[in-house]
């Protein structure tokens, strides 16, 4: 919610993964740890740098790692298989997955199908012609695989990205952009950071918890007065409504207003197969490495991997405005289905005009 939700709102650009290499350094740095790591055989510099290039990551890493030039510093292109241990941008394999799995299956209750201790005892190293080493899978776990993309969609679509929850994500980055400029905390050297602008000092960031929200709701402040009555609804369940719900398949969708929020919901890859990225290699050849496809698993899979729709809310909970926008998505539903028809309409009667053009040209010849 903080990164991607009230930093964009605040007008700022910033990931949370570069706030995981900057705490990295700044733990480092007050901890004192370079002599630390120096007297276990470690080089600080060089070893810092590979794992903050592991928690950052490529994003185009196929193409960046069968390029002639390796995109890394912290390690040399013999170890590339390391960088797909902890952020794999290749295929969404990786340790980051396997620990969120684990955690929010046990807190929310939610059975885990994917067997990450299955995946471990298959996994190997193997030469890639072209792209360098990969972290690849016996083939017979394809399966397993599938299952975890699965069970990444299926988690986004039962809690990250339900309804309620996006509601209240809502509602708390709109009254935190509301309190912004009056929350004031202190960071290196003395100087004061509001809340979007911590992030921009470590000590500042480091000191940002849950209790924003607590310090908020129970402040007395005139300037925080609407932020207050906001996470108050939330304390209250007086909840904005979600009126509609309109599924757009796999088409693109733009956000048309503030009260419009679009969700998508995929297996790890967008549009595409994820498996279509991962390497697998065969009982009988260990060292070889290889692309498998949807066909050659099973035909029970699914053909699209990605869908879209956007929620409609509503900020006000009485009977009469959530009638009234209700109504207004009805009336709006019923006028995209009629211009649909008529779209059908026009196809079909230019569809006849060339049918005639062609038999009129016909009997002419």
């Amino acid at each position: 919610m903080f990164d991607g939700m009230f930093i964009p709102k605040a007008g700022k650009k910033w990931k949370h993964e570069k706030a995981s290499q900057d705490m990295f350094d700044h733990m480092v740095k007050c901890n004192a740890l370079e002599e630390k790591m120096k007297k276990y055989g470690l080089e600080p510099e060089q070893d810092m740098l590979f794992i903050k290039e592991m928690i950052g990551g490529l994003f185009n890493a196929i193409i960046m790692l069968s390029s002639l030039q390796w995109p890394y510093e912290g390690r040399d292109k013999d170890k590339s298989f390391l960088y797909e241990i902890v952020a794999n941008k290749t295929n969404g394999i990786d340790v980051d997955k396997f620990d969120y799995f684990a955690r929010d299956c046990h807190h929310l209750g939610i059975q885990n199908h994917f067997d990450h201790h299955r995946f471990f005892k298959f996994a190997r190293v193997c030469e890639v012609e072209g792209g360098g080493k990969h972290i690849c899978s016996r083939d017979k776990e394809m399966h397993n695989l599938y299952a975890m993309f699965y069970a990444r969609c299926s988690f986004h679509r039962k809690a990250y990205q339900h309804k309620v929850n996006k509601l209240i994500e809502t509602m708390i980055s709109e009254a935190f952009v509301k309190a912004d400029k009056h929350i004031k905390i202190k960071g290196s050297g003395g100087k004061i950071f509001t809340l979007s602008t911590a992030i921009d000092d470590m000590e500042a960031y480091t000191k940002l918890t849950d209790r924003v929200f607590e310090d908020i709701l129970h402040s007395s402040s005139p300037e925080l007065e609407d932020a207050r009555k906001i996470l108050n609804r939330i304390i209250t369940r007086d909840l904005y409504k979600c009126v509609a719900k309109v599924e757009t398949g796999t088409a693109e969708i733009t956000k048309v207003c503030t009260d419009v929020f679009t969700t998508s919901l995929d297996y790890g890859n967008k549009d595409e197969d994820p498996i279509s990225c991962v390497y697998f290699y065969s009982k009988n050849e260990p060292n070889k490495a290889s692309c498998c496809y949807s066909f050659q698993v099973s035909r029970l899979l699914p053909k699209n991997f990605s869908e879209k729709f956007i929620r409609i809310y509503c900020k006000t909970n009485d009977e009469n405005s959530l009638d009234v926008a209700k109504d207004c998505v009805r009336r709006c539903r019923e006028l995209v289905i009629t211009c649909c028809m008529l779209h059908l309409l026009i196809l079909d009667l230019e569809i006849v005009q060339s049918r005639a053009a062609a038999n009129d040209y016909y009997e002419y010849q």
